[in-house]
């Protein structure tokens, strides 16, 4: 299958917030080392691809939140038919059916995105100045514009070049090897980082699954998917890391906004960890409750409505001392007359 169309269609969408920049003044040279007009055109292409995928997101966070209400159903149904895969797999494919909750959406958003990214990959290595001029053209370029875009620079880095570049890729490049090492090492650092932050504000937002496939797939997201940038980041162009960073950042605000705005339901039937928080209440936490139906910060902290603290009695405290008269518990009361011998 060609993949023509999605080369043509960010190309389309590069070139288009490019002729916005130009038009309004931001210098296509280089200031401070950067071609400003270029690496604003990938930052705006993430923003559009946002926009489009805006009720996309919404729906990811609906599934998520349907799932996270079944999680006492698909609990009971694992006890029931423990041992028994097979049964336990189709009734948990009726209750998604039943209920209308798709396991799968929480991947949505990142599955649509694949292939804009495999477009950018593309279109960046593709901006190589020994490039013969027929295929300068290509993908709705023309010649000025592949020029400007091939020589384009961050922090005096081609956003083309990567960090495993070779020397001969350099040369063609006209770039110096350290600068290019240093600035991608960093971003793919920035790269990883933002991306587990973004799925561990999801997950603490939402809480874990109960079910051990999605578990799964969350633990993979959290931290399978970060490691694996360390070794494939070097096989990005440096205009593919910033395209990364900056949807990072905007999943991050995004998510923020929509987590605030809607906040997850509190988790029930969890009695144990309600038992433990209010036994190891401060007095600084009795003092400063938290406000139902309130999110945290970048890192997942979230807050439920405060549950009421049950005073822990200490029974060795009201223990009588060794040696100590017995209270009677009757204050007041006179003592039985002893029966006459």
């Amino acid at each position: 299958m060609s993949l023509d169309w999605i080369y043509y269609a960010i190309s389309w969408i590069l070139l288009r917030w490019h002729a916005l920049w130009d038009a309004i003044g931001v210098p296509d040279g280089r200031v401070l080392g950067t071609n400003w007009a270029w690496v604003l055109s990938i930052f705006f292409l993430v923003v559009t691809l946002r926009v489009i995928l805006f009720p996309v997101f919404v729906k990811q966070i609906k599934s998520q939140r349907a799932m996270q209400a079944l999680q006492p159903k698909v609990k009971a149904l694992q006890e029931k038919h423990k041992g028994d895969r097979e049964t336990l797999q189709k009734e948990m494919m009726e209750l998604y059916k039943v209920e209308k909750a798709n396991p799968l959406m929480g991947c949505l958003p990142m599955v649509l995105q694949i292939p804009v990214f495999l477009g950018l990959f593309h279109v960046l290595r593709h901006l190589q100045p020994d490039l013969p001029e027929r295929l300068k053209t290509i993908y709705g370029w023309s010649l000025e514009q592949f020029t400007s875009a091939s020589g384009a620079h961050l922090f005096n880095a081609p956003i083309s070049a990567k960090f495993g570049s070779t020397d001969a890729e350099l040369a063609v490049l006209g770039a110096d090897g350290t600068t290019v090492k240093i600035l991608a090492g960093v971003l793919v650092l920035v790269m990883m980082g933002t991306t587990f932050l973004t799925s561990r504000q999801m997950i603490l937002k939402t809480g874990w699954a109960e079910d051990p496939q999605q578990k799964m797939i969350q633990r993979l997201m959290l931290y399978g998917i970060p490691f694996s940038l360390l070794i494939s980041g070097s096989l990005f162009p440096i205009g593919v890391v910033i395209y990364w960073v900056t949807n990072n950042l905007f999943t991050l605000g995004q998510q923020q906004w929509v987590l605030r705005k809607f906040p997850p339901p509190p988790m029930a039937g969890n009695k144990s960890t309600s038992a433990t928080r209010a036994a190891n209440a401060t007095s600084s936490d009795l003092k400063n409750p938290v406000q139902p139906g309130r999110t945290g910060g970048l890192f997942g902290r979230k807050s439920a409505a405060p549950e009421p603290v049950t005073p822990v009695v200490d029974t060795k405290a009201l223990a009588p001392k060794p040696g100590a008269k017995p209270v009677n518990p009757k204050k007041g009361a006179r003592p039985a007359n002893k029966p006459k011998g």
